[in-house]
């Protein structure tokens, strides 16, 4: 598959391992990463006149300094339709809280959320949406 996954989490070693299962999955031709949702706005805002780097799917984890999940959702919906194409949101988070699982549900576009850590079957689930 040549998908660009964008990682947004504040854990580096997290992102370090998260990494190596997705190039283990060869289902990512890119994976750009970002340690908060403010920086990932911000990235994916100077992206959105190279469609060819502008990812296809954007791995989101909640609990993060500056900017959390919740709050990259609000933004990337106020932004989302400068975007050059549609972009598949999934929640990868720590958190076994049942609600945020159901604030994931209600959240219009999260096609779904995974209990960390990532597995090799989750990215294999996540690229085939």
């Amino acid at each position: 598959m040549n998908q660009i996954i964008c990682l947004i989490d504040d854990d580096p070693i997290y992102q370090t391992i998260t990494k190596k299962i997705i190039h283990r999955s060869e289902t990512a031709s890119k994976i750009l990463s970002f340690p908060n949702g403010a920086e990932a706005i911000d990235g994916l805002t100077e992206l959105v006149h190279l469609p060819e780097e502008f990812p296809d799917i954007i791995m989101l984890d909640i609990e993060m300094p500056v900017m959390d999940g919740w709050n990259f959702i609000e933004q990337f919906h106020k932004i989302k339709t400068i975007f050059p194409k549609e972009v598949s949101v999934y929640i990868v988070s720590s958190s076994i809280a049942s609600s945020d699982k159901e604030r994931s549900k209600s959240c219009n576009g999260i096609l779904g959320y995974f209990t960390k850590p990532v597995t090799l079957q989750n990215v294999l689930e996540i690229a085939k949406s």
